[in-house]
């Protein structure tokens, strides 16, 4: 029998049909109906913020509108006042986060790189606070603020989004700071580093990934949030785009397709961070999962 050349193997093995597992299949389909699930309600407020009431309330609400209704979109951010909203919303929540950033980081460290006596009781003191609800606290928060003559600001939201944020925030980054090799911080140190320079030039660099968790969270948690905004602010100046929203809803008409595109407003900032900062959450992940 002849022998086949190393080039005929190649050409032959080129040639094999290369057949994919059923399992693989199947799963990309599932995965591509999830997908179109996940997506199916964005689609779904597009074309509902491009209708007017009539085709709303008498059509098809999933079909294509009969005529693209752009004028919605003028209108939510004219007549409803949706760019001043989307301003207070884009400010306390930048703020808040910039904050909880702040706060959480350099407490997460001082409690898990450096040793002193109460480290480990401050740190279960500070998670505890992540067990108190948010509606407990209502009351409470609004008679200090009362007291505090700051009902009707924008700190009357920063003050308790950064209180309830930290928490998590503390919990995620002191997770990531154990896991930096104490090496650094000798070598930064036999360099000349002092503690800030160690912090901010060294350490932060390398928690990258957990800074952007903890971003998008306190953003989520901040743009989305509604009862404390409610309760506290009563002046329209400072209101958030969620009271916006819910104050664009008439007593005896309402317009839902100008509703609609003040809420496709609202969501593409979620979108945009997400898709920004998505690549950093899963390394956030994947590296919290190699640590457990």
């Amino acid at each position: 029998m002849r022998k086949l050349s190393t080039v005929e193997v190649v050409v032959s093995s080129h040639h094999k049909p290369q057949t994919k597992p059923v399992g693989r299949i199947l799963l990309h389909l599932f995965l591509i109906i999830v997908a179109i699930i996940q997506m199916y309600p964005l689609v779904w407020l597009a074309f509902f913020s491009l209708k007017d009431n009539s085709e709303i309330f008498s059509g098809d609400v999933a079909a294509l509108p009969k005529s693209f209704l752009w004028s919605n979109y003028t209108k939510a951010l004219s007549e409803g006042h949706v760019l001043s909203y989307f301003f207070n919303s884009v400010l306390v929540t930048g703020i808040s986060i910039i904050f909880v950033l702040i706060l959480a980081s350099m407490t997460g460290y001082a409690i898990t790189r450096m040793n002193w006596k109460w480290s480990s009781l401050t740190m279960t003191l500070i998670l505890l606070g992540m067990m108190v609800p948010i509606h407990a606290t209502l009351l409470p928060l609004f008679i200090l603020l009362k007291n505090m003559g700051l009902l009707n600001t924008y700190w009357s939201l920063i003050i308790p989004y950064v209180a309830f944020g930290i928490p998590m925030a503390v919990f995620i980054l002191g997770s990531f700071f154990k896991g930096v090799p104490r090496e650094l911080e000798e070598a930064a140190v036999m360099d000349g580093c002092g503690i800030y320079r160690t912090f901010f030039w060294i350490i932060m660099p390398m928690v990258r990934p957990a800074v952007s968790t903890v971003a998008i969270f306190t953003f989520l948690a901040c743009w989305n949030e509604l009862m404390f905004a409610v309760t506290f602010i009563n002046n329209e100046a400072y209101q958030t785009l969620t009271v916006g929203m819910m104050s664009m809803v008439g007593t005896y008409i309402t317009q839902w397709g100008i509703i609609g595109a003040g809420l496709m407003i609202t969501t593409l900032p979620t979108i945009v961070i997400y898709l920004l900062l998505n690549k950093q959450v899963q390394k956030s992940m994947i590296s919290g999962a190699i640590k457990g």
